[in-house]
């Protein structure tokens, strides 16, 4: 009787454990988001001055770094952006890149930019199925602890800096990618999110033609957007809102625009896989299409362009209710 009523007890005790989970994880979420950094304060309509260009913004050096990298040059992506570094060890965007060369490499090892990762909720949604690769994983970190340290120190003096606040907003946006997709720790892929958030917009402010700002904000919303109800429900508690629409919107402006110097490739490829998400084909396959003649020597554009009416006339995850 004794070990009869102790297993009825267990059961009920761990049905009530699974039953509190989401109020526990709306709990943990509001107790993690309400605390926004220092750095990251809103600028008041007081504090409004002249718009200005980020200087970093128009270095052909980095144009060249940047194409490597979209053709999936790693190594060489990673040598020009530490070289530029090295000229400038003061300019917080060179240790930001080389994270940016880091992560991209291994999503592209991970298969976290093509469409069947995209498409199918348990992977977007729940991040790679193996190990996150242990170098790349140590590369990025440490050249985003670098690229932190410097634009803080400069903030500190330069509040309204925009070459740091752009180095912060790539930053917050990354960490919030690796955190989701790659280490599966979601609770501090949201904290990174609401940062990307505030930096971009604060950059916005300060340089409203910086449109690579719209990739970041756009990710987020979209990514928040596609979460679960519930999961949406906690986020708001904690002051992160998702939009799916305005995540492609803005996605879609920063994939249009001449002023996204940088990542407007790299924002096409995300319209396009979204795109596929959304039952969109005709816009996937016109982003594909640039990219592919943008970048002949990347054959993941190809592919994925090649790929995409199989994919949209298969079944996934996405398709199931």
């Amino acid at each position: 009787m004794r070990i009869s009523l102790m297993s009825r007890a267990s059961t009920r005790s761990g049905r009530l454990g699974r039953d509190a989970r989401p109020l526990l994880l709306a709990v943990l979420m509001t107790a993690l988001l309400s605390n926004p950094s220092a750095e990251a304060r809103w600028p008041s309509a007081g504090e409004a001055s002249a718009p200005v260009a980020p200087d970093v913004m128009s270095d052909q050096e980095l144009d060249a770094g940047f194409r490597l990298l979209y053709e999936l040059k790693f190594d060489q992506a990673r040598e020009g952006f530490a070289e530029w570094q090295r000229k400038r060890p003061a300019e917080p965007l060179g240790p930001a890149l080389e994270a940016a060369s880091d992560l991209f490499e291994e999503f592209y090892l991970k298969g976290v930019l093509t469409s069947e990762f995209f498409i199918d909720d348990n992977r977007m949604l729940g991040g790679i199925k193996d190990k996150p690769d242990a170098e790349l994983e140590r590369q990025f970190a440490s050249a985003v602890q670098r690229a932190q340290k410097l634009a803080r120190a400069r903030m500190a003096t330069q509040p309204k800096d925009p070459d740091a606040l752009f180095a912060l907003t790539l930053i917050a946006g990354m960490q919030a990618d690796d955190f989701f997709l790659i280490q599966k720790r979601q609770l501090d892929s949201m904290r990174s999110l609401r940062e990307t958030e505030r930096n971009a917009h604060i950059l916005l402010a300060v340089a409203p033609d910086t449109d690579d700002a719209y990739l970041a904000l756009g990710v987020a919303n979209y990514v928040i957007g596609c979460l679960p109800a519930y999961k949406r429900a906690v986020l708001w508690m904690g002051g992160v809102h998702g939009d799916k629409t305005l995540g492609m919107q803005q996605v879609a402006r920063a994939a249009a625009s001449e002023h996204a110097r940088y990542l407007r490739p790299f924002a096409r490829l995300m319209l396009a896989l979204a795109a596929l998400r959304e039952k969109d084909p005709d816009l996937a396959r016109l982003q594909l299409q640039e990219l592919t003649l943008e970048f002949p020597e990347n054959p993941l554009f190809a592919k994925e362009l090649a790929k995409i009416t199989p994919v949209m006339t298969g079944v996934s995850s996405h398709d199931t209710p």
